[in-house]
């Protein structure tokens, strides 16, 4: 099946099996490998994209419904939100093995997008879906909200 996808603003002609994940189409046929396969069924984020500006899980959105979007990628980022957020990460040595980090930056720009001044308990709650193995959900969090205060400046 020949597609049509418009990725961190190009324009990307690929065939791909119907039913592909967008996740293998982004990997194997771009190669971008920022965005990461973690668990498969949409349960750890570490794979996360942004279809028109909201987050999804790749591994679990097909190719084909992706056209016609504008997906962005890890590799793609590029707004004010996403320079705070990734100004915040480095400045807080949030990244421990960095295997999650891809998609934990994807939400929060997507968190920060809806909501720039998001609470403690709004941060959890919309980050839930996140998981990081080394378990830096205090950094992650206490980046979320120094990239808000930035964003306020």
């Amino acid at each position: 099946m020949a597609l049509s996808l418009n990725l961190n603003g190009q324009t990307h002609e690929v065939e791909a099996d119907p039913g592909t994940p967008l996740l293998w189409v982004i990997r194997d046929e771009l190669k971008l490998t920022g965005t990461k396969y973690g668990c498969g069924v949409a349960a750890c984020g570490a794979c996360t994209v942004h279809l028109d500006g909201v987050p999804v899980r790749a591994c679990q959105t097909y190719a084909e419904d992706a056209e016609g979007a504008e997906i962005t990628t890890i590799e793609g980022l590029n707004s004010k939100v996403a320079q705070a957020v990734q100004d915040a990460w480095v400045a807080l040595d949030v990244v421990q093995c960095g295997y999650c980090q891809s998609g934990q930056i994807m939400s929060a720009v997507g968190l920060l997008s809806e909501n720039p001044k998001p609470t403690v308990e709004e941060i959890d709650d919309y980050m839930n879906g996140n998981a990081c193995r080394c378990a830096t959900y205090q950094r992650i969090r206490a980046a979320i909200q120094r990239a808000s205060l930035m964003l306020e400046a």
